[in-house]
């Protein structure tokens, strides 16, 4: 493939193709990947389709300012993003032990991006160009947007655009609010002017500044020092994130005052549209391929992202509080259309990896109600159980999926990201759920029951443990009805807030019992902004405001991780001690009900023993003194 078809990458390649100048410089923390799976893909695309020069600066020497300035000064700005995920996420695992790859990097090769990359990048673009508009975006900016806990340094960082010296920070899904800006930047308004931008972000001197309706939660100063005041501003923020009834929000920080906008309405599904079908390559820039390309589009190039938000809203999860609770999706023609250009890959062989986005089988608002008075507050769509207003219809997602099945030169259409099998369960209409089993699953089918202690689902905002087991007996019976052997691959959480050690006996009894071995458990990761990271530093429900048990030690958390995977040897000391300080020896033993066997074996064995599976002879004193004297 052309390097032309790619933005620019460097001075000379801007040169080659006769720029001159060029209007606005893409820094990411990721290579260079041109997909709609990446955010910075789709910000420079929706700025070249409105007639601006972009040019990428990916993964940049970010130890001095040299590889910014080599780029040239762009007209207008410098647009900033950390990556598809968070900086501190890409490096570190959740016991905080640094990652050995990343596949968000040519060869999988780690470290190529600083810790918190939003931060450094913006740095080094003002060191490199003075005083030029630097506006910060992407999930890393967006989580971080508020005074927010940060697991790895244990603390209560100030909002990334404090550290930064940003002059604007976008949130959430930035196409409208970027080219908002770059169009007013083109006509000459100054950065400090751009207070009237919903999903946007800034500091100013006085509250006066703020152009909407607007609340206020606690500031800086407090929230590091009162945890209450902290989970009470982490409550309000959520609550606010809402595009139709959610207003701005002020935090003061030492002597400035951070205004966060209300969110941007969703995308239009025409807009949506044009944003997914705009000249994207699909592929790693060339430059990487000598380094082995770019492991994280194995997934994507053949996948499809058909929607956008997520009104599952579980509280460890960051789409909340980035793309939002409100889903939009995009027409059936338009998916028609990438697929059909997808059969004319050299590298396609007739396998439509995913037909998904944050959660698969969302197509449509939860309910009619939200797009007149938005999501209501403090409440969940779905848990702790199905709002009567839901909406449950998954007709319009089987009619899609149906259509692209009959494109000439596909062979299957498979839907590989998560659903939300409650969601599933309240349709009446059971044509989507047979037709899933039937076409559209690869072998096995991922799900997210996460626990299976109805108060830790509570905590987590998961449908309780009944509902999963009504949905596995549903599953089971479809797949028996179609002669297929297609299995489950249950996500699960150790160690979430809420957990105690006897909850995660109770779940491995249950996964035991059940037949389950889990091959993956993600240990409970605090991320930035989410409610779960508020209750992990906080030991509060910022929902309730009441206290939460968390477990924080590192034992303890690796034991509750263990337990849920109890047969692995190398994991058979924790579990055992687990079971000794939860005083529940009688999970140790030989019983069919028992996680592990004793340290010791102290059957009896006899010659002639029946049952035991064993026909070793108990060796008398006298055999090995005799077998001491042979060796002597």
């Amino acid at each position: 493939m052309d390097t032309y078809d790619f933005l620019p990458v460097s001075r000379e390649d801007m040169r080659e193709r006769q720029w001159y100048y060029y209007d606005f410089l893409l820094v990411t923390g990721d290579a260079y990947v041109d997909h709609p799976s990446f955010g910075a893909a789709v910000i420079g695309r929706v700025l070249q389709g409105a007639g601006f020069r972009v040019a990428v600066l990916a993964q940049p020497d970010w130890h001095g300012a040299e590889a910014f300035a080599a780029m040239g000064r762009p007209r207008y700005g410098v647009l900033i993003g950390a990556g598809n995920l968070d900086s501190m996420v890409a490096h570190y695992t959740a016991a905080k032990k640094p990652r050995s790859e990343d596949f968000y990097s040519p060869g999988k090769r780690a470290g190529l991006r600083p810790d918190r990359a939003t931060i450094v990048y913006a740095n080094r673009a003002r060191e490199a160009f003075g005083d030029i508009p630097v506006i910060i975006g992407g999930l890393e900016a967006s989580l971080r947007r508020f005074a927010h806990y940060d697991y790895w340094e244990d603390k209560v960082r100030r909002p990334v655009l404090v550290d930064a010296g940003a002059d604007l920070l976008v949130y959430g899904m930035g196409e409208r609010a970027t080219l908002e800006i770059a169009n007013r930047l083109k006509k000459g308004e100054k950065p400090e002017s751009l207070t009237d931008i919903r999903g946007t972000g800034f500091l100013c001197d006085s509250m006066d500044v703020c152009r909407f309706p607007f609340t206020v939660c606690a500031p800086y100063d407090k929230v590091v020092k009162d945890k209450t005041a902290y989970a009470q501003a982490n409550r309000i923020q959520y609550n606010e994130h809402d595009p139709v009834r959610g207003k701005a929000i002020i935090q003061q920080c030492g002597d400035r005052y951070l205004v966060v906008n209300p969110p941007q309405m969703p995308l239009s599904a025409e807009e949506f549209d044009r944003v997914s079908e705009l000249p994207y390559t699909r592929e790693y820039h060339p430059m990487y391929e000598a380094m082995g390309g770019v492991p994280a589009i194995d997934e994507v190039r053949f996948s499809v992202i058909h929607n956008r938000g997520c009104f599952g809203a579980c509280n460890f999860c960051s789409l909340a509080f980035h793309q939002g609770r409100m889903v939009t999706s995009r027409s059936h023609e338009s998916v028609i259309r990438e697929v059909t250009a997808m059969t004319k890959h050299p590298l396609f062989k007739g396998y439509v990896h995913d037909v998904g986005g944050p959660t698969a089988n969302f197509r449509r608002p939860s309910c009619q109600k939200q797009l007149q008075y938005g999501l209501c507050r403090d409440r969940h769509c779905l848990t702790p159980t199905p709002c009567k207003n839901l909406d449950a219809d998954h007709s319009d997602y089987l009619e899609l999926l149906r259509k692209l099945r009959q494109i000439p030169g596909v062979k299957k259409v498979f839907v590989r990201s998560g659903i939300r099998f409650d969601y599933l369960l309240q349709d009446k209409n059971t044509a989507f759920f047979a037709e899933l089993v039937k076409y559209h699953i690869s072998g096995q089918l991922k799900v997210a029951p996460e626990h299976c202690i109805d108060k830790v689902l509570d905590y987590m905002a998961k449908p309780h443990n009944e509902v999963y087991n009504r949905f596995m007996d549903q599953y089971r019976a479809l797949n028996e009805r179609y002669s297929k052997q297609q299995y489950l691959v249950p996500y699960l959480i150790s160690s979430h807030p809420g957990s105690t050690l006897q909850d995660a006996i109770a779940l491995a009894e249950y996964l035991n019992q059940t037949g389950r071995q889990p091959e993956q458990v993600q240990d409970f990761y605090p991320t930035p902004g989410t409610l779960s990271t508020c209750m992990y530093y906080t030991g509060i429900d910022p929902r309730t405001m009441k206290p939460v048990y968390v477990p924080k030690t590192p034992e303890e958390k690796a034991m509750q991780r263990a337990l849920l995977q109890w047969r692995r040897p190398e994991k058979r000391a924790l579990v055992l001690k687990a079971l000794h300080e939860a005083h529940r020896e009688d999970l140790i033993g030989f019983g069919k009900q028992c996680l592990v066997r004793p340290e010791r074996d102290t059957r009896k064995h006899t010659e002639h023993q029946k049952g035991s599976g064993s026909q070793t002879r108990q060796r008398k004193p006298e055999d090995r003194s005799r077998k001491t004297r042979r060796k002597k």
